[in-house]
């Protein structure tokens, strides 16, 4: 599973990288280049994209995802200066969330590189969520096993809390979930 398809890449950062190493595609939507961490920048509203190439992935203590397949990603149309119009507007998420069809042809791809047997309670997740300006290229997908709701939900809606009510940037939440979302509170002075 390679390739792009119809979501915008974009360049942001300076290259660095602290996690995975994306492999190009080369679909012609643009160059896959990764944040600061590894956040890969991807502007694809309401479609799954694939903008990584997924082989065999394992999940990390936590329940956490296997960073070089889930290193995270973000849409570059959000940002710091426009979250008042984007995310911290109540219904964003319903503009850029894609159909069930979209996520379920995800699911079948993450769910076997993660070796998740059929009827496992899980949801496939947003590793920085839409509500703080994720994706949703399967760089920044994951399947989430146990309960739903679960317990990254009230983390993600903490962190939403804090960028609306300016606590912590656009940019550090973000980065701070993809990184460990188990310990993103504590390591933004949140908790």
């Amino acid at each position: 599973m390679s390739g792009c398809k119809s979501g915008a890449l974009s360049k942001l950062g300076g290259g660095e990288s602290s996690g995975a190493s994306p492999t190009a595609a080369g679909s012609g939507n643009g160059s896959i280049e990764p944040r600061t961490g590894g956040l890969l920048a991807v502007h694809d509203p309401k479609q799954v994209t694939d903008s990584i190439k997924i082989t065999t992935c394992h999940f990390l203590a936590g329940p956490r995802p296997d960073p070089q397949c889930t290193p995270g990603s973000f849409d570059p149309a959000v940002t710091q200066a426009n979250i008042q119009t984007t995310i911290c507007r109540s219904g964003y998420t319903a503009t850029v969330r894609p159909s069930t069809g979209e996520t379920d042809k995800a699911k079948h791809t993450l769910y076997l590189a993660y070796g998740v047997p059929a009827g496992t309670t899980s949801e496939l997740d947003h590793l920085v969520s839409l509500e703080l300006g994720g994706s949703n290229d399967e760089a920044n997908l994951w399947p989430e096993i146990g309960k739903v709701p679960n317990p990254k939900d009230t983390v993600e809606n903490d962190l939403h809390d804090a960028v609306c009510s300016g606590k912590v940037t656009l940019a550090a939440a973000q980065q701070a979930i993809a990184s460990d979302w188990t310990t993103a509170e504590q390591r933004l002075g949140l908790k």
